[in-house]
């Protein structure tokens, strides 16, 4: 199991930050166009999946796999969202990413009086407890 590469987005869609692991392959873009991309196609298939659903869909989009990786997303009540590229055999990344979300992020960032929600977060604390977590979880396989 490996972790590839982690986006956080901002309720209106700005990347604050992006973090990769063990990411093999680049999309020959910049960050911030990927980003874009990522983003754009993220709010298709939510709207796609609200729309399409033939039941009452509480969670709604969660993931998509393909046949060489798995995109996982989680978005809080905030308005923060997670996404997140596994491979196939990958297990509990949710809760990996709500982990994220409340030990890493709400504590180093939304705690944190100098940091302004929205902007990109530049906060070597931040950075160096988001690797020790996603290190740490049993998803995460140095290739």
């Amino acid at each position: 199991m490996t972790i590839h590469n982690l986006y956080m987005f901002d309720r209106q869609g700005v990347l604050m930050y992006y973090g990769e692991w063990n990411r093999k392959r680049q999309s020959g873009m910049t960050i911030d166009e990927e980003a874009k991309l990522m983003y754009g196609m993220l709010y298709s298939i939510k709207n796609f999946v609200n729309k399409m659903s033939p039941i009452d869909v509480r969670e709604g989009f969660q993931c998509y796999k393909t046949t060489k990786y798995v995109l996982h997303y989680f978005e809080t009540p905030s308005g923060v969202k997670y996404v997140m590229n596994t491979d196939l055999n990958s297990q509990g990344v949710k809760e990996l990413l709500q982990s994220i979300n409340s030990q890493v992020y709400i504590e180093y960032c939304v705690k944190n009086p100098a940091y302004q929600p929205g902007e990109a977060i530049q906060c070597e604390l931040f950075k160096s407890k988001l690797d020790e977590i996603v290190k740490q979880s049993p998803i995460f396989k140095s290739c």
